[in-house]
């Protein structure tokens, strides 16, 4: 086969789940192309498959209205210097995944001088804000979709729309092995372990860390058996959790790791989890869980006039109904915690491990392969 021409590939994520998405992409669109090159902003994974990073992605990484206000001139400076480094290199496709109040007026940007560009997880829509959907379609040519009642929604207001499924369906296995998880991270599958992940965001765990260890505290008071494993998310998070525990936190059989979240969902008998894709892994391992959320007051004060949905986890909202429980803002307690997952691992699990199974079949679809071959069709087009 004769080499193909070089093609130039904008693309920016500006967390640790977009991270997961932007690499399985990169990855993808690697195996149907040969002679590509990537530039934009990404996390070590999207570096690792060849990324050109202008910047750490640690600078996107903000949520909530307040946040966002105070961060707000590093975070222009930024949109500023990817929009000049695009209209520089002139990519064939320019994608931004996710974050879509930093990637969505860069796209409008990009597209208004004639660069295609897609957005790679539709923003909440049909959750919140649902007439942001014209200026998603001022701003892509594409979205592609990881949930599949999406497609239907933006179809209603003639904007294109892909679904494309989940990576992570695809990579996690429809059965996966706890004894080798267990054996992984050298603990003994004999034991009951209850993992403990409070979010790979600084104000994740800034609030909701002390939660996870009282319920810890509690559930260990019934049960002195049980065993708990904590998993940073990165080096940051690391530092700041360690700041936050106490010499009481000693009593805890507590076992930490850093990275290896997904194994460590897998050794344990359930999760308390900090809302976000974490969930959704939660559920293809077909892990058992209770997911947590706090905004900042304020934050909250704003965001809750506008939500238009039930349920905020993935697990949840892929089914449509209440699978896993839930806990949002002052619901988060030591006690909702550890009652949750005290009735958890007291209950038979079986019918909800099969409804995570057809979950998991739903979406796996071969995201990475079919989000490739949609932006190489998008790079034909220019």
């Amino acid at each position: 086969m004769p080499d193909q021409a070089s093609l130039c590939i904008g693309i920016v994520a500006g967390e640790s789940s977009g991270d997961i998405l932007g690499a399985n992409l990169i990855k993808s669109l690697k195996q149907q192309h040969s002679n590509l090159r990537f530039v934009g902003i990404g996390g070590p994974l999207m570096e690792a498959e060849g990324l050109q990073s202008i910047l750490p992605m640690e600078t996107l990484s903000v949520m909530g209205i307040v946040d966002v206000l105070k961060n707000l001139p590093a975070l222009l400076r930024a949109r500023r210097q990817v929009v000049q480094t695009m209209l520089r290199v002139q990519p064939a496709v320019f994608i931004g995944v996710d974050a879509p109040d930093f990637n969505l007026p860069i796209e409008k940007k990009l597209k208004a001088k004639g660069i295609k560009t897609a957005h790679y997880v539709s923003p909440s829509v049909w959750a919140w804000r649902p007439k942001r959907i014209f200026n998603i379609q001022k701003a892509t040519h594409d979205v592609f979709s990881i949930l599949p009642f999406e497609a239907e929604f933006y179809a209603q207001y003639q904007v294109p729309c892909t679904f494309v499924g989940h990576p992570l369906a695809d990579e996690i296995p429809m059965q996966s092995n706890r004894d080798s998880a267990c054996a992984a991270l050298g603990l003994h599958s004999e034991k009951t372990y209850i993992a403990l992940l409070p979010g790979s965001r600084g104000s994740e765990a800034g609030m909701l860390t002390r939660d996870f260890l009282e319920a810890a505290h509690l559930l260990k008071a019934k049960r002195p058996e049980l065993e708990f494993l904590l998993a940073y998310a990165n080096d940051a998070r690391k530092k700041q959790i360690e700041a936050l525990l106490t010499e009481r936190d000693r009593e805890l059989v507590l076992h930490t790791f850093d990275g290896m979240s997904r194994t460590v969902m897998l050794a344990a008998e359930s999760c308390v989890l900090a809302s976000g894709t974490v969930s959704l892994e939660a559920m293809l391992l077909k892990r058992p869980m209770v997911v947590c959320y706090r905004f900042g007051a304020l934050n909250y004060r704003i965001l809750k006039r506008f939500i238009r949905v039930a349920y905020f986890s993935l697990p949840n909202l892929l089914a449509n109904s209440p699978l896993v429980k839930e806990l949002l803002q002052d619901q988060v307690t030591p006690q909702a915690i550890a009652g949750e997952i005290e009735r958890l691992l007291q209950s038979d699990n079986t019918e909800l491990l099969q409804q995570f199974q057809a979950l998991h079949e739903q979406i796996r679809c071969n995201a990475g392969a079919q989000a490739a071959a949609r932006v190489l069709a998008l790079a034909e087009q220019a």
